[in-house]
């Protein structure tokens, strides 16, 4: 006689493949990993020690790499956000690019006793908690050992009583607290040890595919359609890149001036600096000359402060280059083609249909320190000019850092902590996420459905059994 146990296999078998067939799509794409790209991490590292850094003591400075930009009262932005997310448990983890680098206390040869470089922070949650990685290279404290480490544990961010389930759209963290871990202590050159509180960690990712779902969209050439009869030296699509100048920027978001800028006519934010887009104009590679005008708008204003730039223009030729534009100060008259900046462009080189110049070191023109209103006087150091100009039909202009497209609290530091899953409507986006109220109730509704259906089937396999036992 067989035993009594195989004849449960075909109940199990029924019970998996009813549980599968009743599950909806949605339940399902609840526990997928989502796709994470764009975004921006705004972090301080510790205020503290930038305040030392600057100080009298150290008389040193914080030099921002890869795109990474400064915003409010002495945050950092990290941008381009790159990583997955998964709406069911809360996982989130993201990498983000840019870096600054710290040197302070010159010493008599040019080097620097205090010299600390942080990038590529990474961030990875789950549960209640997270770390929060770098790269990390620094000069040790007293010993001046150079160490480098990639993906350093740097930091332990708290989400005591943050629940990350069942987001939609984008994934937003204010003012996480943070403090220094034991490996982090040691690749911070000593200068702190293990436990010290460091600057709050705020975050915004979009949520944009499922891991089964279509990729993002590749970018579209940025060059000109061929037109018949349009000689070649023509072009459109182009776009030049300029941030003005940092410490303008900090002065415009920072304590004094408490404002803000706003763009417009399809000029983008890349952080550190602000896109012009929608270049026409000419190139003669034989005269080393180029002409191009440029679409987009910008307008900082804060206490005391309005100013507006509209129809960037690029002039350059044997060698240099200069940037103009229309500047409207306090909402008045409007004074056009006003030279800004002068520009090295003996960089200017055409390669795969691309004639571009990257971060080309600018200097203040003395139209321009008047426009600032003499804040910057003439030949004064501004943040440096790229330009891109397609030739051809299949050249693509260099990516912009993305911000994503949630907003990030750039205030102060707060004891709360902040989290908030958007979607686009509540009562709609039930297709593209569940929420985490909802998930289990639905689960257990239909788990006891198939337990039903499941039951029957196994008394009527019974029935149809020997009363004898085994």
């Amino acid at each position: 006689m067989l035993p009594f146990r195989p004849a449960r296999a075909p109940v199990v078998a029924l019970f998996g493949a009813l549980l599968a067939a009743l599950l909806p799509t949605g339940v399902s794409r609840a526990a997928e990993a989502r796709e994470v790209s764009g975004g921006r991490l705004d972090w301080g590292v510790k205020s503290s020690f930038q305040s030392y850094v600057t100080g009298p003591v150290a008389q040193g400075s914080s030099e921002l790499q890869g795109g990474a930009a400064t915003v409010g009262g002495g945050q950092f932005r990290f941008h381009s956000a790159k990583g997955s997310y998964r709406p069911g448990d809360g996982a989130f983890e993201a990498a983000f690019s840019g870096g600054v680098h710290f040197t302070g206390h010159r010493k008599p040869d040019g080097s620097h006793e205090l010299d600390l470089t942080i990038s590529s922070p990474a961030v990875r949650l789950s549960g209640g908690g997270g770390t929060l990685y770098a790269d990390m290279r620094s000069k040790a404290k007293g010993t001046g050992e150079v160490t480098m480490a990639r993906q350093v544990p740097l930091a332990a961010l708290n989400l005591a009583g943050i629940d990350l389930r069942g987001g939609g759209r984008a994934v937003t963290l204010a003012n996480v607290p943070a403090t220094l871990t034991a490996q982090g202590a040691k690749a911070f050159a000593g200068y702190y040890t293990e436990g010290t509180a460091l600057d709050p960690v705020s975050l915004s990712a979009d949520v944009v595919a499922g891991a089964g779902g279509s990729p993002s969209p590749a970018a579209s050439p940025s060059g000109p359609p061929e037109e018949k009869g349009r000689p070649r030296g023509e072009f459109t699509g182009a776009a030049v890149d300029w941030g003005v100048r940092r410490t303008f920027r900090e002065y415009v978001t920072g304590s004094l001036a408490q404002g803000s800028w706003k763009l417009g006519e399809g000029a983008k934010d890349g952080g550190a600096l602000f896109r012009f887009p929608a270049g026409k104009g000419t190139y003669d590679a034989g005269a080393a000359r180029l002409d191009a005008a440029f679409a987009g708008t910008l307008r900082f204003t804060g206490k005391d402060l309005d100013l507006a730039f509209g129809g960037v223009k690029v002039a350059a030729k044997d060698g240099r280059g200069a940037l103009s534009a229309d500047v409207t100060r306090g909402g008045g008259r409007t004074e056009k083609d006003v030279p800004l900046v002068s520009f090295d462009a003996s960089g200017l080189k055409e390669k795969d249909g691309l004639v571009a110049v990257a971060e080309a070191p600018a200097k203040l023109t003395a139209r321009g320190a008047e426009v600032f209103g003499g804040m910057y006087r003439e030949g004064a150091d501004m943040d440096p000019v790229s330009l891109a100009v397609p030739l051809d039909a299949g050249a693509r202009l260099p990516a912009l850092p993305d911000l994503g497209s949630g907003p990030v609290s750039t205030a102060s530091p707060s004891a709360g902590v902040e989290v908030a899953s958007r979607n686009a409507s509540s009562a709609s986006s039930s297709s593209d996420s569940a929420s985490s109220s909802s998930f289990p109730v639905l689960a257990v509704s239909i788990g006891a459905g198939v337990l039903v259906v499941a039951g029957a089937a196994y008394l009527l396999a019974r029935k149809r059994r020997t009363a004898t036992p085994s």
